[in-house]
């Protein structure tokens, strides 16, 4: 059979590290015929990788999409905010299309990409792709079988990591909702889709709160510069310093970000003019670095979120308790725990291949949307309408953040003509 082949709308970290090496491994799947991408340095980096002639190489999404149709499906990977434009265009030119999260940026935009896509007959899958990691389909499969008895509630963490945050969230391209979106919309909307999954129905209400409490200029140590190479004293004992992100660990994310060259002197250079080189708090960040969220589902299940930022680990862990038993599950480890109250028992588990980030997920999702293409069959991967629900818990949870109130869910979703 054919590899499917695709154009990679945005070379950077999600679509040349998580995708695009993916097509790399295993080009009896996948063929990467054409690159959009605004930095020279990466859209050239990228076209050598995968060996994509000049006249196939475009410095935007939008310059790509307005030549004829010439591949199969676009993985679009570029900045929150030019998702809905860029996939609403690529629709429009009959393209198969992998969004990377969020769809977008608010709910409306949400609905009408995965409306757009049922009226072409395209398949649309948004990289959620935590649905795909073993583990995670294994704790649902444990859930359908009744292995805990009727699920009550849920205990879901997000541990950003303190570097990870500082990396993306503070200097980075998610600093700024106005630029981006909400933390919880671009970190976790897939988390809010995890749970809803897992719950099994609707979310019927849903509380938040949470604000930037660390990373603002009134809590910068005495004597600090504005860029930590400017001879900063806290140089070598800040948690944050780019001394310890970027410059003391082996050439990996996040310094894969900050620069295509491997080379100390190439990102000394980065840190001196870019702004993954400023303090952390001579930023104009505005996202929180903490956010709880609380969750009502329809059928009486329970559940409760934290994501923060200063956490040393980055991983996500989970507690799921039922009327016989609870699931104790941790990602990164690949690790279950399968408590049994009929039994008095625990159960280790280990899920299957995990290769890949997030779990296994990143890979998963890209064996899912290949086979579904090739096989004609859309229920190889989850549909864009169902994806779109994690995003507007994501919204809503965020709306009952800045206003101090719990939202209702068939309100927020009659404000966009959405059904319950």
């Amino acid at each position: 059979m054919k590899p499917l082949q695709i154009a990679m709308l945005g070379a950077g970290n999600r679509g040349r590290d998580a995708y695009g090496s993916y097509a790399l491994q295993h080009p009896h799947e996948i063929d990467v015929v054409a690159v959009a991408e605004t930095g020279p340095e990466r859209r050239q980096l990228f076209a050598d990788e995968h060996n994509i002639p000049r006249v196939r190489c475009f410095e935007s999404a939008e310059q790509l999409l307005q030549q004829p149709r010439m591949c199969d499906a676009v993985f679009i990977c570029t900045g929150d905010r030019d998702h809905f434009a860029t996939a609403m265009g690529a629709i429009e030119n009959g393209y198969h299309v992998f969004l990377e999260k969020p769809m977008a940026v608010d709910p409306a935009q949400c609905l009408a990409i995965a409306e757009a896509a049922e009226a072409a007959g395209v398949t649309l899958v948004i990289a959620h792709v935590l649905r795909y990691a073993p583990l995670f389909q294994h704790i649902h499969r444990l859930l359908e079988r009744g292995a805990i008895g009727r699920l009550v509630t849920m205990q879901h963490n997000e541990n950003v990591g303190y570097y990870h945050f500082a990396h993306s969230y503070v200097r980075g391209n998610w600093r700024r909702e106005d630029q981006s979106s909400p933390i919880l919309l671009a970190k976790s909307c897939h988390d809010m889709d995890l749970l809803y999954w897992f719950a099994g129905a609707p979310c019927e209400a849903v509380s938040s709160f949470g604000s930037l409490i660390h990373f603002k200029a009134q809590n910068a140590p005495p004597g600090h510069t504005e860029r930590c190479l400017d001879g900063c004293p806290h140089f070598h004992t800040c948690p944050f310093s780019v001394e310890r992100v970027y410059l003391s660990r082996e050439y990996r994310w996040p310094a894969t970000v900050i620069t295509p060259d491997p080379s100390p002197e190439a990102r000394i250079r980065a840190l001196r003019s870019g702004m993954y080189g400023r303090c952390v708090y001579a930023c104009d960040n505005d996202v929180a670095d903490n956010q709880v969220v609380s969750l009502q589902f329809s059928n009486g299940v329970t559940a409760s979120f934290t994501l923060c930022g200063f956490t040393h680990d980055i991983s996500r862990t989970l507690k799921l308790m039922g009327t016989e038993g609870e699931i104790r599950a941790h990602l990164e480890r690949n690790e279950i725990e399968l408590h049994s109250f009929r039994e008095d028992s625990v159960h280790a588990i280990v899920p299957g291949n995990s290769t890949g980030a997030h779990g296994g997920g990143d890979w998963g999702i890209m064996r899912s949307f290949v086979t579904a293409l090739r096989c004609g069959d859309g229920s190889r991967v989850v549909s864009a309408r169902e994806s779109a629900e994690g995003h507007l818990i994501a919204l809503a949870a965020d709306e009952a953040r800045q206003l101090g109130e719990v939202v209702s869910m068939p309100q927020f979703l009659k404000q966009f003509g959405a059904a319950t």
